[in-house]
Parts: C-alpha cells; structure tokens; sequence
C-alpha cells in the first residue's frame, strides 16, 4: 500500500517527487517526505538482517612489496618460506636502502678477514702447546689400565679420521641444521621471517645478510647444499687453510646477499632469499678456479663428468640467464655474486688481502705479549 500510494504521488522508480497539480499544506509535505525515509531505513534493515544484521568489513589485502614493474605477482619458489601474510614497505628511495648493507658488506668483511688472521695467530700457539701436552698425555696412557670400550676414545678416533676440510664445515652444517628445525616452530615463524630472510623491503637488512646464509627452508634445499659443501670442503681447504676459509665462506655469504639487494632494488622484483648456495657458489667457483682441470660429476648422473673450469662457465651462464629473465625458483643474482667472488678471490683477493695480514698479526702480538716490559735497577 505505501509503495502504491508513492507511485501515485510521483514516487515511482527512477522519478523524482513532484507536488500535485493542485498544491498541498506544508503537514502534507512533512508527512510525504518522512515517508520514504522510513521505508528506506526499513528496507535497509531487512537487507542487514538478511544478509546477517551486519555487513561484514571488507577485509584489507596487506601491500606486497614481492611485484614487479609489470604488475604481476611475484612467484614464489618452494624453497622459500610462505611469507604472503607479512607486509614489506620499498623504500620511496630504493638507492638509500642500500647504503646500511653496503657499509655492513665492507666492515664485516674486513672483521672476517681480521679475525681470521688473529684466529690463525692463536691456532699456531695452540698447536705448539698441544704437541707437548700430547707427547706427555701418551706416555701417561700407555701407564695406564686400557679400558675394554672406551666410547669417548671411539669418537675421538673417529674425529682424527676427518679431514681438516671436513672438521671444519662440521660447524657450519650444525647450524644450518638447527636453524632448520627452529623454522617447524610455530610460535618462532615471525622471528624466522624477519631475521633469517633477506630482503630489501624489510625493516631489518642487515643481519638477515649474515643470518639467510644459515637458513633454509626446504630439506632437499638444505640436503643439497651442504652436500656440495661436504664434497668440495677438503679441496678448499687445503688451498687457503681453516681460518682463511671461514673467513672467505662468511664474507661470500654477506657479498651474495648484497649483490641480490642490488639486483632486487634495480628491478623491483623485491622477494624473501635464504640458503647458503651464494656462499656455496664463492665455495665451488674458488676450487674451479684454481683446479681447472679437476673432473666434476652431477649427484645423480655420476656417469657423467666434465671440467670444474668448463662446470664453472656453465653455472655462470644459468645464472646470468636467470637473473636478466627474472627466474624466481633460485636467487640467480646471489649465486652469480658469490661465484665472481671465489673467482676475484682466488685471482687477486689472496694477495691483496691475506698476505697483507702481518701488520695487524703484529699488533695483535704485542698486545698479548703486553709489549716488552722496562727493567728497572734494585735500591
């Protein structure tokens, strides 16, 4: 009825409301204005309460920072986390957002490098102290009862039968495998994000450089590269010793990262990485470099074997490929980093670094010798 008797004054769908011909009385307009509204407010209620009484909020899609300029959305690979739900913010000047990471590239480098020197220092010491400490330690086994299953002695034995290449990466696959098991932890996925993840869109840039070299996600990810670096750990330390070693594997870790900052930052193609492989490839490109020859053989196709130097070159390409394509499976742009710097390493890094070490061993010298102490005369 109401519906009819607003058509009949003008109200009809789509009109707008017109007086009668012959006028009307300023009650008859109140009335006939406050009508609708009523009506409206009516029929607005059975929608709300049809559709549940309240209309759900709409909710709000987090701005995702992992697309590029074409608009399209960023792929992301199985070897990484699901990180859809965290918000990252580009920097409006993405030049700048690479100033932290680049100082922190050169100064922890150099620590690397310095430490590793001063590491070296106290090995030599140690070795000395721990020659004697052994001759006197068998003389007092061989006066002793032998027990009959010493297990203590068995994994002692079984240490010495390592590699020096093999002892030392022992420590790295350790922690690669336990930062693996932190990522099944529900209640530390956030921390794993924000810290064990680099990105340039994040807050945190520059740990995550050092802490994403540890970090993987993926079991076979995780399985492969520390195979590769189980496999490659003799040869590359027999080239440059323990200490030059972890100083080279430490720093490569750092300087694939930035070059990915790099890389993402000239793009747009901003993305979570982790994993060890920049550092792996620092690893495999300074053993190709400097054994060109060596007879290499893929894990699954042994039958198969090539050239580490024509291995290299083919790597190279892969990632160079991928990195100008955009391939989102790996970080082509951290592998490609870490491979020219094994190969600038081993060229010209050795002498320029390295052996300029003796004037900082020095000074670490005499500090822990407190310098020559001054003699005075007796009264």
């Amino acid at each position: 009825m109401a519906w009819r008797g607003l058509a009949h004054r003008g109200w009809g769908c789509g009109q707008a409301w017109a007086p009668p011909a012959g006028g009307c009385s300023s009650e008859e307009l109140t009335a006939a204005l406050a009508r609708p509204r009523l009506l409206a407010r009516r029929f607005n209620f059975l929608i709300q309460q049809k559709c549940g009484f309240r209309k759900a909020p709409r909710k709000v899609e987090p701005r995702r920072s992992d697309t590029g300029r074409s608009g399209e959305a960023y792929k992301r690979s199985a070897l990484i986390p699901p990180v859809e739900e965290t918000v990252f913010y580009p920097s409006p000047y993405p030049i700048r957002t690479l100033v932290k990471p680049f100082l922190f590239t050169v100064g922890f480098t150099g620590c690397a490098f310095g430490s590793a020197a001063i590491w070296q220092y106290e090995s030599l010491k140690s070795r000395v102290q721990s020659y004697f400490d052994g001759i006197k330690a068998d003389w007092l086994d061989s006066l002793r009862p032998q027990k009959e299953i010493d297990f203590r002695k068995e994994i002692n034995k079984f240490w010495n039968n390592l590699s020096d290449g093999q002892r030392t990466v022992t420590g790295i696959i350790a922690a690669n495998v336990l930062v693996f098991c932190l990522w099944r932890v529900p209640s530390l996925q956030w921390t794993m994000i924000k810290y064990f993840t680099s990105n340039p869109a994040s807050k945190v840039l520059c740990s995550p450089m050092l802490l994403s070299t540890f970090s993987h996600f993926s079991l076979f990810h995780m399985a492969a590269n520390m195979y590769v670096l189980w496999s490659f750990s003799s040869s590359i330390v027999n080239i440059l010793g323990q200490e030059q070693f972890m100083a080279m594997y430490l720093s490569a870790g750092v300087i694939s990262n930035f070059v990915s900052y790099v890389c993402k930052v000239a793009t747009g193609r901003y993305g979570p990485s982790l994993g060890a492989s920049g550092a792996i490839m620092t690893v495999l490109a300074a053993v190709c470099t400097k054994i060109p020859d060596g007879r290499l053989a893929i894990i699954f196709l042994p039958m198969f074997t090539f050239t580490a130097g024509n291995a290299l070159k083919a790597i190279i390409a892969m990632d160079t490929a991928g990195m100008i394509l955009g391939w989102k499976f790996f970080d082509h742009a951290a592998h490609l980093g870490g491979a020219l710097f094994g190969i600038w390493y081993i060229t010209y890094g050795h002498e320029l670094i390295w052996k300029n070490r003796e004037p900082l061993v020095k000074i670490w010298h005499e500090l822990r010798t407190d310098g020559p102490k001054k003699g005075g005369g007796s009264k």
